[in-house]
């Protein structure tokens, strides 16, 4: 006897062929049968209306705090996910000495925006291994996890501090090769690197110090593995990124392993990149290298305020470091004549450090402390021009009247172009991904390019056919990455299925909830049209009854080198 049966559906495999009518079914958490299915089963639901396809696969999110205290990974299964890539950007939660905690969690909170007394409250830390964080998480997974370890912590465990001021020794290299392979044996399916990000103290993390014999070394280890690559690159610079993406081929040839870069962005202050970018990759690509590019498929919609660091103001050194002020002497600042004139220049000639220019004129009123119906969702730009201010004195003065719980809005930033982006998702080259799950959590909201790729690129554009549509969230994802049993629905494979609605999936609004395990909010996305999400062949999330008891996620497994 089957435990479930899905009828009447149209199925899109995940291998791009046409849809078909039919039935699945599963047994043990695998699929069993696929076309007309017969015989019994424990349970049968009706799909009638709907399609059939495997999990949708985020290779890029920073989930790793969250999954301590929330193993669904909320809100990735609403959007259809059922497998999450953590680890990403040189940073995981482990391997970690406990010494360096502190230091580890000052640096995820800078570079992933996440509140300090969330972070905190959420992570009790009973880990130091790699094998002991996923230990810790394992029983209490409701969606499946396929980790990255983090190159940063990999030269911290062997280093120490001294991991962020020099280039590593042979010997302190060969120790990196060994722990590098001990993760992988205890489940991660590759290491993360960064050539960009910076620590909280403003300095380069620690794998930005890793000389290329190092980086060639510990790609040795990910090839006798089978472990996959990713890297953050200067995604902004044609010519830096075409130098990356050589390396990237270089290494991927010389250890046979794939590696692939995030983001690939689309950006009005260079539209030309792209383009050069996407030559340098089929060229190494007909010379055997394996170089996939990440791009996503959302516009940026920001959130900013003036309580605490955060992106927005990284290139902009008067605001960064007002920001930093504790509160009283942040008041004191900003109500200074001279120093609000500072504030204002450094506005006038502001550019995103992802290379979008912006105008702060357009920001609106987003959330207020106590609202004001006068100014809640009004544009800056128009409340400065009522008052004859400056922009950057508006937005002072309606923060300092609000005592600073005042947040503004940047919507739809980048991908002007939507025709052009449309072309570029389709493209064989580009994978899907890039979208940060899990972190930037009160900044903006980093869900959604599952369904916005359906929405906007299959129904809105006809960039692509829903079932290409779906190979790419899936099959794609799971064959860059080599994960075992994943992406396709044949039998044998693991039942990760999501039910959707083709004519009505979507992102759903940007809200703000508070679910943190501390007081605060973040923002998120809830999905439109996904109805149902199978984990491992059990219900994970309804549309009609919410997030299920279950915990069927599992750590994923890469196919054997």
């Amino acid at each position: 006897m089957l435990d479930l049966v899905i009828r009447n559906g149209l199925i899109c495999d995940g291998s791009g062929a046409p849809p078909f009518r039919g039935d699945v079914g599963m047994r043990d958490g695998k699929i069993v049968a696929i076309g007309e299915v017969a015989g019994r089963a424990r349970e049968s639901v009706d799909a009638t209306g709907l399609v059939i396809a495997p999990g949708f696969i985020d290779p890029h999110t920073h989930y790793d705090a969250q999954l301590v205290w929330d193993g669904l990974a909320q809100p990735s299964l609403e959007h259809g996910i059922t497998t999450i890539m953590p680890g990403n950007c040189s940073l995981s939660l482990a391997p970690l000495r406990a010494e360096h905690r502190e230091l580890l969690g000052a640096t995820f909170r800078k570079i992933e925006e996440m509140p300090k007394n969330a972070f905190d409250a959420g992570l009790s830390w009973t880990w130091e291994s790699f094998a002991e964080y996923l230990a810790a998480i394992r029983g209490q997974l409701g969606v499946n996890v396929a980790p990255l370890v983090g190159h940063s912590l990999v030269r911290l465990w062997v280093m120490g501090e001294a991991a962020r001021e020099r280039a590593a020794t042979d010997d302190e290299i060969v120790a990196m090769q060994g722990l590098l392979a001990e993760c992988l044996d205890a489940g991660a399916v590759g290491m993360s690197g960064s050539w960009v990000d910076i620590d909280h103290e403003n300095r380069p993390v620690a794998a930005r110090l890793a000389e290329p014999k190092e980086l060639d070394a510990l790609c040795a280890t990910l090839g006798a593995h089978g472990g996959i690559l990713q890297i953050v690159p200067e995604f902004w610079d044609a010519d830096l990124l075409c130098a990356r993406i050589d390396l990237l081929a270089d290494l991927s040839r010389r250890h046979g392993i794939a590696t692939t870069f995030s983001p690939l962005f689309d950006s009005n202050a260079a539209p030309e990149l792209v383009g050069i970018a996407l030559d340098r990759i089929r060229l190494q690509t007909a010379h055997g290298a394996r170089v996939t590019p990440q791009m996503q498929t959302r516009p940026i919609d920001l959130s900013f305020d003036l309580t605490a660091p955060m992106s927005t103001f990284a290139t902009l050194p008067a605001w960064w470091a007002m920001t930093l002020l504790p509160r009283d002497e942040k008041l004191v600042l900003l109500a200074d004549p001279e120093r609000r004139r500072v504030l204002a220049g450094e506005m006038d000639h502001f550019m995103m450090p992802i290379g979008l220019k912006i105008d702060f004129a357009d920001a609106y009123v987003k959330r207020m402390g106590r609202p004001d119906p006068a100014l809640m969702g009004r544009r800056v730009g128009d409340i400065a021009a009522e008052r004859g201010c400056h922009i950057a004195e508006a937005i002072i003065d309606i923060s300092l009247a609000d005592d600073l719980e005042t947040a503004f809005g940047l919507d739809a930033i980048g991908h002007d172009d939507a025709a052009k982006i449309a072309g570029l998702l389709a493209d064989p080259l580009i994978g899907i991904g890039a979208g940060d799950g899990g972190a930037h959590v009160t900044n903006f909201a980093t869900y959604g390019d599952t369904g916005y790729l359906f929405s906007r690129y299959v129904r809105g554009f006809g960039a692509m056919p829903l079932e290409h549509a779906v190979r790419k969230l899936t099959h794609d994802v799971a064959t860059v990455w080599g994960l075992k049993d994943r992406g396709l629905l044949r039998p044998g494979y693991a039942a990760d299925i999501v039910l959707f609605d083709a004519e009505k999936i979507d992102r759903g609004p940007e809200i703000a909830v508070d679910d943190l395990p501390a007081p605060g909010f973040r923002y998120i996305r809830r999905a439109k049209g996904v109805m149902r999400v199978f984990v491992n062949g059990a219900l994970a999330y309804s549309r009609a009854t919410g997030y299920a008891p279950a915990r069927s996620g599992m750590v994923a497994e890469r196919i054997a080198a």
